[in-house]
């Protein structure tokens, strides 16, 4: 049998495997080059980046819980304009498609970051966090208010010619709404799903263990939700998903890509083996191999219902 084609396409963007690295997991990708070949992985997710530096939350930031473990980084960064100058000379380094990822906290900030970023050749495609509190409306998350990630969506297409992606909130009652939204105003994909909200106390000082109090809920804990999301958005909206939530192996990634999704991100699993990544690309070729499957994105939305 030829060689297994583990290519996959997201609207124009084209990668060499579905296997990405998920925002805030791997910093600007330098710390993972220590640890895995940046060229075989399908493309890096930045971490979180915003128009001006942030500091984020104070400690605790991070909490291990069973089965997952919860964040309330705040969105630290480093802002656009250090990113530019100090983190994108070491990724020329490597033949791996870049995703930036955005935050902000109103719609011009959102516009005036990808406006920045979208003139670096490095930069592939833009994935929208919209799990940001928007300032200007009392502090309500984007990804709450389906107006506002149709709003975001149709501003940030407007001022960029690379794939547009949004990450959505699984915090809502009908994901596929919000997805449908995102088609509509010519978003290219869809990333599902970001954090669950949860919380833990410590039991004998009666204290919240984040300083924050809540946090993003990641990990195997939330995979079957994640899942669930995914299915929902395929079943009912034409456009391209991202798969997040809890994959830990290849046998995630099958799940994943059989409920929908074209192409996965890793997250919390980087913590825990950092070179999770290439083990499962390795896998994943022994898979299709095992099962006489030349092209890997026949996968995506063949389940059986």
């Amino acid at each position: 049998m030829s060689k297994i084609d583990l290519s996959v396409t997201i609207g124009s963007l084209k990668l060499r495997n579905p296997v990405l690295l998920a925002s805030g997991t791997v910093g600007y990708g330098n710390e993972m080059s220590e640890f895995i070949d940046l060229n075989k992985i399908g493309g890096i997710v930045t971490k979180s980046l915003s128009l001006k530096p942030r500091k984020g939350n104070p400690p605790q930031r991070i909490i291990e819980t069973p089965a997952g473990m919860l964040n309330a980084i705040g969105l630290a960064n480093v802002g656009v304009e250090v990113f530019l100058k100090e983190k994108i000379p070491f990724l020329k380094n490597y033949d791996v498609p870049l995703i930036c990822n955005i935050a902000a906290s109103s719609i011009e900030e959102y516009v005036e970051c990808t406006k920045i970023l979208t003139y670096e050749d490095t930069i592939k495609a833009f994935e929208i966090n919209v799990s940001c509190p928007n300032v200007k409306e009392g502090g309500l998350q984007f990804g709450n208010d389906i107006h506002a990630v149709g709003k975001i969506t149709e501003k940030v297409k407007a001022c960029t010619n690379k794939p547009v992606i949004i990450k959505l909130s699984p915090n809502v009652s009908y994901i596929s709404e919000f997805a449908k939204v995102v088609k509509e105003e010519g978003g290219d994909a869809v990333s599902a799903i970001n954090t669950l909200v949860g919380t833990s106390f410590n039991i004998f000082t009666k204290r919240p263990k984040l300083h924050n109090v809540t946090g993003g809920l990641s990990g195997p804990a939330i995979k079957p939700v994640a899942l669930a999301k995914v299915l929902e958005i395929k079943r009912l909206v034409d456009i391209p998903i991202i798969g997040i939530g809890g994959i830990m192996n290849w046998k995630d990634v099958v799940e994943f890509m059989i409920a929908g999704s074209s192409a996965i991100q890793i997250g919390t699993a980087n913590f825990i083996n950092p070179n999770v990544a290439e083990e499962i690309i390795k896998d994943l070729e022994n898979y299709c191999t095992s099962y006489s499957i030349e092209k890997i994105s026949e996968l995506t939305g063949s389940y059986k219902i």
